[in-house]
Formats: C-alpha cells, structure tokens, sequence
C-alpha cells in the first residue's frame, strides 16, 4: 500500500509554447488532466471598424503546469508546446506564491492612484492588504509621481509594475537571522 500524498511530489514549471497558442494549448492540457494555469489580462483592441475587449495572455509564449517532475516532459508532446523552462539545465521550478501572484493579477485589471501616505521605500517588501489585489506579495517601487509594486518572478526572470494605494500596502518586516 503506498501512503504518500499523491501531490507531495508536484511542482509548477513554465512550458513555453508556439507564438500566439497559448489558449490552444492550456485546453489541450486540461483534456489531458493535467493541472495548467494560463493568466490571462482583459485589453481592449481596436480595429478600423470596431473596439473589442479581448483576454491575452499576461506572459506570452507561457503556460503553467503543476506536475511531477518525472513526467514533465510528456506533457511536450501535447501540440503547441515547445519545451519547458529550465534552470541550470532541469526544468525551473515556479514557486506556489508566484503562481499566486499571478493569479491575482490575472484576476483584475483595475488602475489605481495613491491615496495616502505611508512608510514604505523602495526596495522594501510588501503585501497587499485590500482591494482586488489583495495577498499579492512584492517588492515596493518610488517613482517621483506614483508608487508601484514590482511583482517579480525570478524563475522566469521577468517582472510586472502596477500602481496600487500605499493605504492598500502593508511592509512585510524583514525576519533577522539567528
């Protein structure tokens, strides 16, 4: 009788894909019950004719599998795929939180502009405590005119600035070591 969790050993990795299939492939993943997840952002395009709100994909070229590492590379014969993410030449682990970061980007595209004024300078850490970017956790960005969070996610090695109420914005205090 085996008694380990069956996801203990499952991971999210980043598989890149042909240009422009995206969609295509997520569907074919999910077919094949594999745990994928595609951020997409709400754009409006406008045509000579028309303006149409259309949903692209926040990172183009990307979509995010949650799987054991010993069958990743069967998920390549899956059409559109391309090949997976490495790092150090195994495939580049995308950690939960960034995946969560994502989510919560992906969930809404609303701007905003500060409100208030708190304690927070570049380079610091913070966590977003309301609106519907909340739970996001990044790294605080001073511009002269605005205040952004920079949500980083180093396994890709690309980043994404939103402008978000510092009132919205609580420091996350660094732990001292011990």
């Amino acid at each position: 009788m085996n008694l380990t969790k069956p996801d203990t050993n499952k991971n999210w990795y980043a598989i890149f894909t042909k240009p422009r299939s995206e969609k295509k492939v997520l569907e074919r993943m999910l077919e094949n019950d594999i745990d994928a997840f595609l951020p997409l952002i709400k754009t409006v395009r406008q045509w000579s004719d028309r303006k149409k709100t259309v949903q692209l994909p926040l990172i183009p070229s990307y979509v995010f599998i949650n799987i054991e590492e010993r069958n990743i590379f069967e998920t390549l014969s899956i059409p559109g795929t391309v090949n997976v993410l490495r790092f150090l030449g195994k495939p580049a682990k995308i950690k939960d939180f960034e995946i969560e970061n994502l989510k919560i980007l992906s969930d809404s595209n609303e701007k905003f502009e500060i409100t208030n004024n708190i304690r927070v300078v570049s380079g610091d850490a913070v966590e977003v405590t309301k609106g519907p970017f909340m739970g996001l956790i990044a790294i605080c960005e001073k511009t002269s005119s605005s205040h952004r969070i920079v949500v980083k996610i180093d396994s890709l090695g690309s980043g994404f600035s939103v402008n978000i109420p510092l009132s919205f914005l609580r420091k996350i205090e660094k732990k001292s070591k011990v």
